[in-house]
């Protein structure tokens, strides 16, 4: 195995080489990493892109884009770097922060290709903040800032899922300057920084080719590629006048509650071609695509009826979504959030922020899911990573700035579990208020083996 991984990563070294090796690496990457089974511990995120390079040992920090709040230390949004190194001094501990200055609605972030920097988004500014990794994994550095986002997109406000294509960053689009509604699309950059193009979410007036199978609301949240069948699926939220509401104010308006997206988009990967306009009413968040060689499908989580959607190629080219299983008491609407996929596409986790649960699903049988555990992790709760091996799970608190609870139930908190197949046992937590940090919202993976470093060389 060695032999064949070593080639891959040692691109990592090489520069303006990694993203070839990583392009044609990734497919045989996946494919011994599951021959192999069990006995190969990888750290890494279940839900990264296929292309990206891959952490083939413990993590050693995790990052938390956070969003600044009033009050709250600087009261800035920032870039948290926690130890997560088993044994270290400072496990468990806040070892830098990064401050952006200002609030901007800290929300999603992701690694380009190459894994050298971190993409970190604002919601309300649609300003973007580009994060060195490389260069010392312990302390990151702001290595450049996009403010010219709307302007130079054509209109898209709220740049959302950032994800890692070959030399590029694809986003997804939450809103439009014009209305600040959901209509809204996707945008790449190239990973210097360029802009590249921008591709509308089909609407029933501009199908763009799509073929619609209830409505088409032109409405965008997450996006995830299955390149070996050149699909790409998006998912739909709402626009900017909704996700900077107070949330219950929201709730009790009637008109705001009619401006959620109700479908899932299919893609022609490489033509960034709209297909098919799917039918997925409840606002459909997270996208994760299955693993295996011959598993043409991916799951996502409908936060308005709390249910769970298969999406999936019923025939070849021809790709279906229906609803597979409720999320607790749909009745009760705890707003499902995001959700993570095991490497062996046989448990998915899912995360309610309105009663703080993770429940995990047995989806080995993908059209017949069913829960088999749950744990309360806190009183609101949010975004779930769970590393490649599933022996380690981590939760956040933070929904939006207007959406987060109050009062005593406005918890803010990374949480690290350790999961033995039966039971999450926690590690360690990080009191966000209490460290005077703000609110965390996405976490992701770093370590020292990406390039080609180790914490005792590196001085750490």
């Amino acid at each position: 195995m060695r032999h064949i991984l070593m080639p891959i990563f040692r691109g990592l070294k090489t520069g303006t080489r990694v993203r070839e090796r990583m392009t044609r690496g990734a497919a045989i990457f996946a494919a011994v990493l599951f021959a192999a089974g069990p006995a190969v511990a990888v750290a890494d995120e279940t839900c990264m892109s296929p292309y990206m390079a891959k952490i083939t040992s413990q993590e050693d920090f995790v990052y938390v884009w956070t969003l600044g709040t009033k009050g709250v230390g600087d009261e800035s949004d920032k870039l948290v770097t926690i130890d997560a190194r088993p044994g270290s001094k400072t496990y468990g501990k806040v070892v830098n922060t990064l401050s952006v200055g200002g609030r901007n609605e800290a929300h999603h972030a992701g690694f380009t290709d190459d894994r050298r920097y971190l993409w970190a988004s604002g919601l309300d500014t649609s300003k973007i903040f580009v994060f060195d990794v490389a260069t010392d994994p312990a302390r990151p550095r702001l290595h450049k800032t996009i403010a010219d986002f709307v302007a130079k997109t054509g209109g898209v406000v709220g740049p959302h899922s950032l994800y890692a294509l070959p030399g590029r960053m694809l986003m997804t689009g939450l809103s439009n300057d014009k209305d600040h509604g959901g209509r809204t699309a996707l945008v790449e950059y190239g990973n210097q920084g360029a802009y590249i193009a921008t591709h509308w979410m089909p609407t029933a007036a501009d199908p763009r080719g799509a073929a619609i199978e209830k409505v088409a609301d032109g409405y965008g949240y997450d996006a995830r590629v299955l390149p070996r069948r050149n699909v790409m699926l998006t998912s739909s939220f709402t626009g900017w006048s909704n996700y900077m509401m107070d949330f219950g104010k929201m709730l009790q308006d009637p008109e705001a509650m009619k401006r959620f997206g109700q479908t899932v988009v299919v893609w022609d990967l490489h033509a960034r071609k709209p297909l098919k306009v799917l039918d997925v009413p409840g606002s459909p968040l997270e996208i994760r695509f299955a693993w295996g060689a011959r598993h043409n499908y991916a799951f996502t989580s409908s936060a308005l009826t709390s249910k769970l959607w298969l999406i999936h190629e019923d025939s070849p080219n021809v790709w279906k979504a229906q609803a597979v299983a409720d999320i607790a008491d749909p009745s009760k609407v705890p707003l499902p959030v995001d959700i993570s996929l095991s490497a062996d596409d046989k448990s998915l986790w899912v995360d309610t922020f309105m009663d703080g649960m993770a429940r995990l699903f047995d989806v080995s049988d993908p059209f017949h899911p069913k829960q088999v555990y749950e744990k309360k992790i806190g009183a609101q709760l949010n975004m779930v990573s769970q590393s490649w091996d599933g022996a380690r799970v981590y939760f956040t608190s933070s929904l939006l700035a207007n959406w987060d609870k109050k009062g005593q139930d406005d918890e803010q908190f990374l949480k690290a579990y350790a999961w033995d197949g039966k039971e999450l046992t926690e590690k360690f937590a990080v009191d966000f208020y209490a460290e005077k940090l703000g609110r965390p919202h996405i976490m992701h993976f770093g370590a020292y083996s990406l390039y080609g470093k180790t914490g005792i060389a590196a001085g750490k």
